[in-house]
C-alpha cells in the first residue's frame, strides 16, 4: 500500500535535514538514493540497479549511477557540479539501452539541488533539497500515485494490442489449442496489469521474466507454468524452499490459475514481445 502524502512529506523533511551538509559523490551517493527512495516507501534494490554498465553514444563503456528500467535514470554529481552536464551525460547512455528500458524521467542532483526532467512532456522542474517536501508529488510515479488517462486511441494501448496479437499468433502457430490459448493469454494479461496496479510489487513480473529466463526463450514456458502454479497456492501451502524471486508473488484467489495448462513453447522473439509488453504501462 502506498504511503500517505503526509507521511511522505514528513520523511522528505527528515531526509533534507540529515543530508543538508553532504557533498561527497563517490562516498555517499548510494546511501543518499537509498534514503531518497525510502521517503516514498520503496526499497531501491527491488526496482533499480546502481552503477549499471552501458555503452555510451561514443562507443565507450559508461556506468549509469542508478537505473529503474523504463521509468527513471539518475545521474548524481558532487555538490556544486553542473546539473546541465549531468543531464547531458545521462542522455549519452540512451543509445546503449533497449527501447523498452528507456526512462520516462531523468533525475539529476548534486545533493543540494534536484532537477527532474519529464521526457514525455518535455517539462523540467528544479528545486533545493530543503524544499523536497514541497515537491514530493512530482515523484508520484515512485510512490504509486501516478494515474494514466486511458483513451481508445492511446498509442500505448495500440502498441499493447499489437504486441499481444503477435504473441497470440506465435503461440497459436506452434499448435496450442484455441481454448487453452485464451486462458493462457488472459493469465499473462492479468500479470501485466497486476504489475501496473500494485497487486504485484513494481517490476516483479518483468524482472522474473528478464532475469530468470534464457534469452533464447527456451525455458520461458517452464518458468511461466511454475509461476502460474505458485499464484494459485496460498502462502501456507507453498513449499518452504522455493526461490525468493517466485515466492514474492502473492496468492491470487479464484480459479484463474487453477486449471493445469500444457507448457507453451517460446523462442527469443516471443520472449522479447512479452518483455515489450511488460515495459508498457
Amino acid at each position: 500500500m502506498a504511503l500517505s502524502w503526509n507521511e511522505i512529506k514528513s520523511r522528505a523533511t527528515t531526509l533534507s535535514k540529515e543530508w543538508q551538509d553532504e557533498s561527497r559523490e563517490d562516498a555517499e551517493a548510494k546511501s543518499f538514493w537509498d534514503a531518497f527512495f525510502n521517503v516514498f516507501g520503496i526499497t531501491p534494490r527491488r526496482i533499480a540497479s546502481f552503477e549499471e554498465p552501458v555503452k555510451k553514444s561514443d562507443g565507450k563503456c559508461g556506468f549509469i549511477d542508478m537505473l529503474w528500467r523504463g521509468q527513471l535514470l539518475v545521474e548524481h554529481k558532487s555538490r556544486g557540479r553542473s546539473l546541465d552536464r549531468a543531464f547531458d551525460q545521462a542522455l549519452e547512455y540512451f543509445p546503449g539501452l533497449k527501447e523498452r528500458d528507456l526512462p520516462r524521467f531523468i533525475l539529476v542532483s548534486d545533493f543540494s539541488k534536484f532537477r527532474l526532467y519529464n521526457l514525455e512532456t518535455n517539462e523540467q522542474v528544479e528545486f533545493l533539497l530543503k524544499d523536497l517536501y514541497q515537491n514530493v508529488k512530482l515523484f508520484g510515479f515512485i510512490a504509486g500515485y501516478t494515474t494514466q488517462i486511458i483513451k481508445s486511441q492511446d498509442p500505448i494501448n495500440i502498441k499493447a494490442a499489437e504486441s499481444m496479437g503477435k504473441l497470440h499468433g506465435a503461440v497459436k502457430a506452434v499448435g496450442y489449442g484455441v481454448n487453452q490459448l485464451e486462458v493462457y493469454l488472459v493469465r499473462l494479461l492479468f500479470c501485466l496489469f497486476a504489475e501496473d496496479t500494485t497487486i504485484f510489487e513494481k517490476r516483479l513480473f518483468h524482472d522474473y521474466i528478464e532475469n530468470k529466463t534464457s534469452a533464447d526463450g527456451s525455458d520461458l514456458a517452464h518458468h511461466l507454468n511454475s509461476l502460474f502454479y505458485i499464484l494459485n497456492q496460498a502462502p501456507e501451502k507453498r513449499l518452504t524452499n522455493i526461490d525468493e524471486s517466485i515466492a514474492a508473488f502473492p496468492y491470487v484467489n479464484g480459479n484463474l490459475f487453477a486449471e493445469p495448462l500444457p507448457p507453451a513453447q517460446f523462442d527469443s522473439k516471443m520472449r522479447d514481445t512479452l518483455l515489450d509488453l511488460c515495459a508498457l504501462n
